[in-house]
């Protein structure tokens, strides 16, 4: 099966002065221009291409890959508004229209935005939209407490960052856990933190729990090792210098340096910690 907006890997069935036509199975037979056919490919080769519709509305592919495909989640740049809409760039020659009535607030040329993208079956062509509830999943989502997941940041209110997971439900990053900036249309790695009894979902950006403290601890003893025996990182270091260092925040830092020093393998100084030299 064919699906328009995605990638699929097609046969090439005939060659032409000024192209090539691919097995669309349902959708009948597909034109790709010769400046997108791969060196050395010819009929009976498969072919990995993109599916969508040209300036003029045929049906075409293209071995481009676009910024994002139909069911992604994406932050786009609007390059143009006129009557009909606004046009993003998804890295494709046809932009990406987002209608009038898929606008969650009038789109500005030059503006970026968070959208997500469809296939309308009814007037055959892929779209964007702002509107993102109507393309999120309402059913509560199968994650489990300190799942590593995709986010892509959306937008900030007065607790925190609502943010999209996996390309399928809303979570929120609360203030709380944000230990370095973030911006708009974002892509990020995180965390499930805890699901709600009302199906909400609370983020975070450091593997919650034992594991993380054993994790960065690990990290920690291999960098003061590589160091020499002294890390030039303690308890009182600047947030961001901990930061540039491990990606950890640091209150998650000063637990994986009590760890070690519980367990006797460092000691912690006024301004770094010290590798407990193994007797013997």
């Amino acid at each position: 099966m064919v699906t328009v907006g995605q990638i699929n890997e097609l046969e090439i069935i005939k060659e032409t002065d000024i192209g090539v036509y691919l097995d669309g199975d349902s959708l009948g037979q597909i034109f790709m221009p010769f400046r997108y056919v791969p060196p050395g490919k010819k009929a009976g080769d498969r072919v990995e291409v993109f599916i969508y519709f040209d300036s003029e509305d045929r049906i075409i592919a293209t071995t481009d890959k676009p910024k994002a495909m139909v069911g992604d989640f994406a932050y786009l740049k609007a390059i143009a508004v006129n009557q009909v809409g606004a046009f993003l760039d998804w890295g494709l020659p046809k932009d990406l229209l987002v209608p009038f009535n898929e606008q969650k607030q009038t789109m500005v040329e030059g503006q970026s935005y968070v959208v997500a993208i469809f296939y309308d079956k009814e007037t055959n062509r892929i779209a964007a939209s702002s509107k993102l509830n109507k393309f999120l999943d309402q059913q509560p989502g199968r994650y489990h407490n300190g799942l590593e997941v995709d986010l892509l940041i959306c937008d900030h209110s007065d607790i925190g960052y609502n943010a999209v997971i996996n390309n399928q439900h809303w979570g929120v990053l609360f203030d709380s856990e944000v230990y370095r900036p973030l911006q708009h249309g974002q892509t990020i790695r995180g965390y499930i933190k805890r699901i709600r009894e009302d199906g909400k979902i609370d983020l975070c950006l450091q593997q919650p729990g034992y594991k993380k403290v054993t994790a960065l601890s690990d990290r920690v003893l291999e960098e003061v090792k590589k160091q020499g025996g002294f890390l030039p990182l303690s308890d009182k270091s600047a947030p961001e210098a901990i930061y540039k260092t491990f990606g950890a925040s640091k209150k998650a830092y000063k637990m994986a340096i009590g760890a070690l020093y519980k367990n006797r393998q460092i000691t912690i100084e006024k301004d770094g910690i010290t590798l407990i030299k193994e007797n013997g």
